[in-house]
């Protein structure tokens, strides 16, 4: 069994503290949006489908026992809050998207003479407790989507060996996995041979996180530092490179965490397919490309510190962008719950899909 990162009962949300992986494993309840937002900023919760469903979920629990006077309060509270929660990291789409849909749900119920303001209240809960459960079945039909594409462009029939970066498991998602999730579906295949995970500097998701995941799930794998990658694709014949995104652009671009840029850099040198594994809402038709996504900077102490203890020298300047954006020109395919689309005709493709 996966590991649960957000526990949720109608009125009741908690999260496990990533922040405390993998020496602690210790949940938080979040009370609300406030909470929420925290959490997010904080990156107690991280990965971009868990931010958007803790966020709405924080949302849900802080209007689950208030009364409302009307369905204008009640709107109003929905919209403030949503957009506030949107601010926490702005680099991740799934938030902004999640935020506009539950905003245009609460206008239409508002116009609905038809609906009460307790009709209404209930609605908005029965659609964020929703997103859970298919995100779930997302991430499934994801690891589906992503194996045979792996294995496709490996053209073996034996176990694969692969790399991924940062975190997109069950502790960046509701369950399962993005780009993790592809690799737990090889191996329910018996079709992987090894997976490599980075260490990802400098919050270390992929030593503290990734690593932890593998283990809990008794999965052969090897921890790598970020600077070994170029050495390991020349080394030990790996049959693919599978990485999250946090924001897909309208010509194939993706933002995902810092380093996964030289990666794909590396994999086009050696050869190795390169693979991101995202639900549909991480794809942002209204950005043209990947120069116009907004980059998140953290601050200097994640970079110069390691706890309480100082590595760096004092007084040095540090650049901290938390993301890098990947070139379409990089990547193999963008692989979705929907299929595996090749980035130059994602944007045709992805719109003629949402059409249907």
């Amino acid at each position: 069994m996966s590991l649960q990162s957000i526990k949720y009962t109608t009125g009741k949300l908690e999260i496990l503290d990533q922040l405390l992986l993998p020496v602690q494993s210790k949940y938080l309840a979040v009370k609300g949006v406030e909470d929420g937002w925290k959490v997010i900023n904080k990156m107690q919760v991280r990965g971009a489908p868990a931010i958007a469903i803790v966020g709405c979920l924080s949302l849900a629990v802080e209007i689950f026992p208030e009364a409302y006077e009307s369905k204008k309060t009640l709107r109003q509270e929905i919209e403030g809050k949503l957009n506030y929660l949107v601010s926490a990291r702005p680099t991740a789409v799934n938030m902004k998207i999640a935020a506009d849909e539950l905003i245009s749900l609460a206008n239409e119920l508002t116009k609905d003479e038809a609906v009460t303001v307790d009709d209404m209240k209930q609605k908005f809960l029965d659609v964020t407790e929703a997103m859970l459960q298919k995100d779930i079945s997302d991430n499934k039909a994801i690891g589906a989507n992503g194996a045979k594409a792996v294995l496709e462009s490996s053209g073996k029939d034996g176990p694969v060996r692969v790399l991924t970066h940062c975190n997109t498991g069950s502790l960046a998602t509701a369950g399962y996995g993005t780009a993790l999730g592809v690799v737990r579906k090889l191996h329910e295949l018996k079709k992987l041979e090894h997976v490599y995970c980075t260490e990802t500097r400098p919050y270390n998701q992929g030593a503290r996180l990734t690593a932890y995941e593998l283990v809990h799930d008794k999965l052969p794998a090897t921890l790598v530092l970020d600077s070994m990658v170029a050495a390991l694709l020349r080394a030990k014949n790996v049959a693919a490179v599978v990485v999250g995104a946090d924001r897909v652009a309208a010509n194939g671009d993706t933002a995902n965490k810092i380093g996964t840029y030289q990666i794909a850099v590396v994999a086009k040198h050696h050869g190795v397919p390169f693979f991101v594994a995202a639900p549909l809402t991480s794809i942002d038709l209204h950005i043209p490309s990947g120069d116009h996504i907004i980059i998140e900077e953290r601050p200097d102490r994640e970079m110069t510190h390691v706890g309480e203890h100082r590595i760096a020298a004092p007084g040095i300047n540090c650049w901290n962008p938390a993301f890098d954006v990947t070139p379409a020109s990089l990547i193999t395919g963008i692989i979705t719950e929907r299929g595996v689309f090749s980035p130059n005709k994602l944007k045709d493709e992805i719109s003629a899909l949402l059409e249907l």
